[in-house]
């Protein structure tokens, strides 16, 4: 009897000990919102973020809203009822959670806004993302360079597209962008023909590319029929590729039209292609590898109980607190050296563009 009581506690002992290891790996989930699969930029958000916190050990939970906002709540709802321990949310409409984060924060969930800053509530804990108002200053300086406005060139014909009014990231890409050329507008270089300026005349809902390109006919139609347009601010590449066949269809990019100078946002493939092409002039890089591990860092910071490092304590007031944010550097891109940034730091691969 006592020779089985042994043998019974070795085997005991040992299912312990082999199973002591697993438990020790076992990471909680982290629940991951995104807006949408309908732009790449988010499908490699989301492809980026479970790769780095799968590495990490973390389980995730991947959900797409399609830009609809009762689903991303009901999304949100679930995680936080299936027991995420941190929610990394990029908003659709960053004022509309502040029901379901206040059943997050109640179960000490830690909250992370990805990329768009998620408004009007205290229970955001952190934001990842990039210098938004630089993006909007690298735009404005491509087209400043494209038009020579520096070398005293002028005046140009100038119109402005904004982003998605429910995301606060557009007033930074817009006010960014009008930090530069805001003066060339106001000494006469640059006329914006239509006299539609500022977020609540220029904003596209939903960062709509047929909204956009809709807008960009009846501009074409009404303000242009005796002129032409030298250049676009347009602060999306899903927006930029709308408004490029809105002025190809009336015949720029051909003849003695030549394309306007429009900017762009995202690097996605289409827009790279476009710019090879000669249409689109610049878009923005933004490594969403590097938000990917800024955020799986914030993740494994906050549930370790270790502080969690951010580079920006000032900018970000979602109008109940200011958000501790960390912001990454964009990066212009354009023809002179798309191949250096995009393919050689293996984002792309060649054959992706060609």
């Amino acid at each position: 009897m006592n020779l089985l009581k042994s043998i019974l506690s070795v085997i005991a002992l040992g299912s312990i000990a082999l199973a002591g290891p697993a438990f020790a790996q076992d990471k909680p989930t982290v629940g991951i919102a995104m807006p949408t699969k309908s732009s790449a930029r988010w499908i490699d958000d989301g492809n980026n973020i479970v790769k780095v916190l799968k590495e990490r050990g973390y389980n995730t939970d991947l959900q797409y809203a399609e830009d609809d906002i009762p689903n991303q709540l009901s999304q949100i709802e679930n995680m936080v009822t299936k027991g995420a321990k941190v929610l990394v949310i990029a908003a659709i409409d960053g004022t509309t959670l502040s029901n379901v984060l206040k059943q997050a924060k109640d179960k000490g969930i830690t909250v992370i806004a990805y990329d768009r800053l998620i408004r009007d509530t205290p229970n955001v804990d952190y934001y990842a993302t990039f210098d938004n108002f630089q993006v909007g200053v690298l735009q404005a300086q491509s087209i400043e360079q494209g038009l020579k406005l520096k070398e005293g060139k002028g005046p140009f014909n100038i119109e402005l597209f904004g982003g998605s009014p429910d995301d606060n990231n557009a007033y930074f890409f817009y006010n960014g962008s009008m930090s530069v050329l805001q003066p060339y507008i106001d000494n006469g270089k640059l006329v914006v023909v239509s006299h539609q300026t500022g977020m609540d005349k220029v904003s596209t809902l939903r960062w709509d590319g047929a909204t956009a390109q809709a807008r960009m006919d009846n501009l074409l139609s009404a303000f242009y029929t005796a002129k032409r347009v030298d250049a676009v601010l347009s602060p999306y590449d899903g927006l930029s590729i709308g408004i490029l066949s809105s002025l190809k269809g009336v015949g720029y990019g051909s003849g003695d039209m030549p394309m306007p100078i429009v900017s762009g946002q995202d690097a996605e493939v289409p827009s790279i292609k476009s710019m090879l092409r000669g249409e689109q002039y610049s878009t923005i890089f933004k490594d969403t590898r590097d938000l990917a591990k800024v955020t799986a860092d914030m993740v494994d910071a906050a549930l370790s109980g270790k502080t969690v490092t951010v580079n920006d304590t000032k900018t970000y007031n979602n109008g109940v607190k200011v958000v501790p944010s960390y912001l990454l550097k964009p990066v212009v891109v354009d023809k002179s050296n798309w191949e250096k940034v995009l393919v050689d730091s293996g984002y792309y691969k060649k054959a992706q563009i060609n």
